[in-house]
């Protein structure tokens, strides 16, 4: 795996760390209701999916590290395996999230697009 496809994968990594706090952590906040589109009544009735959600993102990211972590001490095809997957995981999610909700139009673009090159990168 390249340098460039490592770097990439940490960098989304981290960047699904910090959807993970938002979402377990700090959904309610007024200024997160543009990334998740959540009235304040909503609450309750959403925070079984959205905390969910943000732990999903947050052992996603550990994947990615951890598939860094494998390639460069030695298990390159399984390292490469695991982001692969993972990145082709979470660009099929950002389609999913478009055909689902046009107006998280940009959480597509900032979940589709890093992971797209990072796939790319891991397959040529």
């Amino acid at each position: 795996m390249s340098t460039a496809a490592q770097i990439l994968a940490i960098a989304i990594a981290v960047m699904l760390g910090s959807v993970w706090l938002m979402e377990s952590f700090f959904y309610r906040h007024p200024r997160l209701y543009p990334m998740f589109l959540l009235e304040r009544r909503d609450f309750d009735a959403v925070r079984l999916w959205i905390v969910n959600l943000g732990f999903y993102n947050l052992t996603t990211g550990i994947a990615l590290a951890l598939g860094v972590v494998l390639a460069r001490t030695g298990h390159v095809p399984q390292g490469e395996a695991l982001v692969a997957f993972t990145a082709g995981q979470h660009v099929f999610l950002a389609l999913v999230l478009l055909a689902t909700e046009r107006r998280l139009w940009l959480n597509t673009l900032l979940e589709g697009v890093p992971t797209a090159v990072l796939l790319l990168l891991v397959l040529l």
